[in-house]
């Protein structure tokens, strides 16, 4: 599962800024695709999805933040989908966890389908989501393979910093891709540093 952070930081997303954000459509598609949102909460610690089972929903969210047991975080404003599941309708590898209580858009991707072969905005607009998650990814690989933890931690910091209050430590350095304790000290060294 990929999840895209958002940019503006905000405590909240509204679904129309969202899809918008992924790729901008009419207001006459934009209302043929949230006819078939449905809006859910769900408490702290819920599993959206789990790895080994295929998930057809695409969730959006409006409020919160999830971890996934591979290495991504997404809050408002991020999309949740098993590209697996969603693309060959198969098994995912990944679970995905709700770290705050979360409101979220719920999409159906059979609905989806519906909407693509009818509505030409809505099938370019889920052509630019896929391109936008695998870009996501590309550039989690990248960063995993031409960077150090130090300088992905400061990208972190500059890009998201509330995630440091909102996410424990054990998260943010498997997010970084380094253990807790090597989180530790590239903190205590900035630290003293500053």
């Amino acid at each position: 599962t990929f999840c895209i952070f958002a940019e503006n930081g905000s405590c909240y997303m509204d679904i129309h800024e969202i899809i918008n954000k992924i790729y901008p459509i009419p207001e006459t598609s934009m209302d043929k695709l949230t006819k078939h949102l449905s809006k859910v909460t769900y408490p702290k610690g819920h599993h959206i999805l789990e790895a080994g089972k295929t998930e057809t929903n695409i969730f959006f969210i409006e409020k919160g933040i999830v971890r996934a047991y591979i290495p991504v975080i997404g809050k408002e404003g991020s999309a949740i989908v098993s590209l697996k599941s969603y693309v060959d309708n198969q098994q995912g590898y990944e679970s995905m966890e709700l770290m705050e209580e979360s409101e979220l858009y719920l999409l159906k991707r059979k609905d989806l389908q519906e909407l693509f072969k009818e509505d030409i905005h809505i099938a370019n607009w889920g052509r630019k989501f896929a391109e936008s998650e695998f870009m996501q990814t590309e550039e989690r690989l990248i960063s995993l393979l031409f960077t150090n933890a130090s300088e992905r931690y400061m990208k972190l910091i500059q890009n998201n910093p509330e995630l440091l209050q909102r996410m424990p430590l054990e998260c943010l350095a498997s997010y970084l891709g380094i253990t807790p304790v090597s989180l530790s000290r590239i903190r205590a060294k900035l630290k003293r540093m500053l």
